[in-house]
């Protein structure tokens, strides 16, 4: 003979404190998630320097704090397409520096715009500087704009931008290349510099060739800068 054991059957005060005793388990591994989300990074015996990567998002930033919070380096955002200086990039860079940490610039790319254009308001806006890192040029897919230039239009511009970022820097660039652009125009195989590739948790496999840098989270917080922040992590 089987039973059927009936929720109903349940007294009220003991499906009550079940369903607490549910809800508050689930809020403790939502919170244990978060944390983990928001602290991890990868390990330093593997990967021993590790980074962030800013900008006027993460307000005032406390650098001398930051630097103790195993932060090696920082990159920080200069200009955006042709028109837009980061508003708080000269007190980055120079805050950045006196903190005692390796510091570079970070231009983020527009298909929309004249590379021209946006490398002399890059070359504008950042200093010569022998002691800054190599500048880095992001390419992903920026709001507003909906032109998509075919791979040899992209590829004759984005040349163009590295020759000018290259002449004031005196250093080679990095390219920091989102899984959507380099599937879209194939980077890694059609420009010969360092990659900088992302993958939150997980090393990426994209890009034709191997990376250099690699942004391992966008949502890590540090002491001294609000809110997340990109935690980047050179290749052993």
């Amino acid at each position: 003979m089987s039973v059927a054991f009936r929720r109903s059957s349940l007294p009220a005060g003991l499906v009550l404190r079940a369903g607490l005793a549910s809800l508050a388990l689930t809020l403790v591994a939502a919170a244990a998630l978060w944390w983990f989300w928001i602290h991890w990074a990868p390990a330093r015996d593997r990967y021993p320097i590790q980074g962030v990567a800013i900008s006027s998002d993460q307000g005032t930033i406390d650098w001398r704090t930051v630097r103790t919070r195993g932060v090696d380096f920082a990159y920080i955002r200069a200009t955006t397409g042709g028109a837009r200086r980061d508003p708080a990039f000269a007190a980055n860079w120079a805050q950045a520096r006196e903190a005692g940490l390796r510091y570079g610039a970070e231009l983020y790319y527009d298909p929309c715009k004249k590379a021209i254009d946006q490398g002399t308001l890059f070359m504008t806006t950042v200093p010569r500087d022998n002691a800054a890192l190599p500048p880095a040029i992001r390419l992903d897919f920026p709001r507003g704009c909906g032109l998509h230039p075919g791979r040899d239009s992209i590829l004759s511009e984005l040349n163009t931008l590295i020759n000018l970022v290259e002449a004031q820097s005196g250093k080679p660039v990095l390219l920091h290349v989102s899984k959507a652009f380099d599937d879209a125009y194939d980077i890694g195989g059609g420009i010969n510099r360092t990659l900088w590739l992302d993958g939150n948790f997980f090393p990426p496999d994209y890009a034709a060739r191997p990376w250099v840098l690699w942004r391992a989270s966008n949502a890590r917080r540090v002491d001294g800068i609000e809110g997340p922040v990109e935690w980047n992590v050179v290749a052993p």
